[in-house]
Order: C-alpha cells, then structure tokens, then sequence
C-alpha cells in the first residue's frame, strides 16, 4: 500500500525555484516564491524528474500508485537531507505567512565595476582633415569639429544652440562644410560655385532635412562678393550671398569650389553660413578658413583670397 505524502508546499515538478501546495492527494494551483530556496533547487542522485510529476487524471491506478510512492520516498529523503522545508501541516494552504519574493543576489565584492569609456581625445582639435578629398581646414576661434556627420560631409560649426526664430527647432549661429561634388562632369569651379550658392542658402536659411522652416524661409538675397581663390595652391571660386529671411536677423552664405589634390583630383565645394548677429563669429573667419585650408600633408601651401592663382575656367 503506498503512502501519499502529507499536504504542505513542496517544490513544483514543473517549474523550478517555485513551490506549489500539495493537498494530500494532487497539487493546487497555490504557488509560491520561498526567499530561501536556491534559484535551482539540487536534485538528488539518480532522480529520473519524470517520476516525480503530478499524478495524470488520464493514467491507470497502477501508474498513479507508483508515482505516488516515488514521491512520498522523494520527501522522506529531501526531509533527511534538510533540502525541504515544510510548513503549515494542518493542510490550509492559505494559513501561515504570505509567499516571500526572491531577494537579488549580493554583489560579489571581488568583481569590480566595469570601467566607464571615454573617447579618446583629439589629437588636433584646430584642424578638421577631410581624407577623402585630401585637404585640411583650420578650426577659428569660436568654431568647433561636429562630433556627428551626414554622408561624407565634415563639418565646423559654432558650439551653442538657440531656438530658431521660426519653426521649432535649435540653430547654430555658423557652419562650414565640405562635400564631394557627384551627379556632373562639370570642372569648372565658377560654374559649380554659382550653381551650388542657391541651394547652401536653401539648406541654411530656407528649410531643413525635415522641412521645417527654421527662419520662416529666405525673403531675399543679394550677392556681395565672387571671385577667384588659390585653395590649397589650386585654383578656385567662391561666391558670397547676403540673404535676409522672415524671421530672424538672417545672414550669410558662402560656395567654394575648387580641385581635390588626390586621386582622380574630384572637384570639392564647401559651404559656409554665418548669422547676421552680434553673438556670431566675425564674418571674417571664413577668408581665415579659405586661407588655411592645405593639402594633407603639406602644411606650407595655402592659398587664400588675392592669392597668385592661374586663371580659373
């Protein structure tokens, strides 16, 4: 005759760490989280799990005897080997003290806390090197290297933000950046600098990548300088707009073109922009970057405007 082991809570067969009553003759639904019982509890030597499964509604008497034996021998032995903890034998399952929670291991006191990661510092931060088209700008005072880029672009832009007058959204009082030119043959530095400046005010002044209008749109513009350019010891052209805007104090823009020096000699056009305000940099921090910018390199051939320069196409 087997015995059936007294009702109480006792680990359940189908989930690990978690304890479930037993009433005597078939498990409740009752289960509980003991604070101490391991997250898995140890099994005992030679234990087939299988056998120690709630009794099947569907099997036979003799298979519900067996396994009914199996674990009361199961509990006798975990009683022994103190692994079990019975409580409230009077057979409520709702007497006694509520479930527990699992507390959170401790920290183990000799594994240190991972060391948190800096970026490495910048090397040159008064120069912005462009690899791809194989110049180097210089950084004016007031200006800095954007930690973040679109496509190959590389970019100079002021430090602080301000909310633009127009729609929602933070500008920058100045920017400058260089690009490859693609999608032409053209080689013409004029012809790319006049084709280019009506866009590098759209893409200022006008809207932005997500069509909003920072300064409510470009009301006007007027040209105020053009002309030819040593960059890097080749010729080049730059033309320079003064555009006004619907809010806001507006500014400037600026298109330079000129011949990559490496490779198949690409043409290269970087694109100014400054606010007409008195907390923007001098407007006369984009002749410093025109004169600066060398071939990588090569840091004694400049340029600049006035610069000894042949004729240019």
């Amino acid at each position: 005759m087997s015995m059936s082991p007294p009702p109480g809570w006792y680990p359940d067969p189908s989930t690990p760490g978690v304890e479930r009553w037993w009433d005597g003759s078939a498990w409740s639904e009752h289960r509980r989280t003991p604070a101490d019982l391991p997250p898995t509890a140890p099994g005992l030597p030679g234990l087939d799990p299988a056998l120690v499964q709630p009794p099947s509604t569907g099997g036979g008497a003799r298979a519900r005897v067996i396994a009914l034996s199996t674990a009361a021998a199961v509990l006798i032995a975990a009683i022994v080997t103190g692994v079990l903890v019975l409580q409230d034998d009077d057979g409520d399952p709702t007497a006694g003290p509520p479930p527990s929670t699992s507390q959170p291991p401790s920290p183990d006191p000799t594994t240190s806390a991972p060391e948190p990661t800096t970026s490495a510092s910048d090397p040159d931060p008064d120069t912005l090197v462009d690899q791809l088209n194989g110049i180097t700008l210089p950084v004016p005072d007031g200006w800095e290297k954007a930690d973040n880029v679109v496509g190959d672009e590389l970019t100079l832009h002021t430090p602080d933000t301000y909310d633009c007058p127009g729609d929602t959204g933070f500008c920058r009082h100045g920017s400058i950046s260089t690009r490859t030119v693609t999608g032409t043959d053209e080689r013409s530095p004029r012809k790319l600098a006049r084709a280019d400046i009506a866009d590098a005010a759209d893409a200022a002044y006008d809207h932005d990548t997500l069509d909003r209008k920072p300064f409510g749109g470009i009301t006007s513009h007027r040209q105020v300088k053009s002309g030819t350019v040593a960059v890097a010891g080749r010729g080049g052209y730059f033309v320079r707009w003064r555009v006004h805007t619907a809010k806001g104090p507006g500014g400037y823009v600026q298109s330079l073109a000129f011949p990559s020096s490496t490779g198949s000699e690409a043409m290269v056009i970087v694109r100014f922009h400054l606010d007409a305000s008195d907390e923007a940099p001098p407007l006369s921090d984009f002749d410093e970057v025109i004169d600066g910018i060398r071939p990588v390199g090569d840091s004694e051939m400049g340029g600049g405007v006035g610069s000894s320069v042949g004729p240019t196409p």
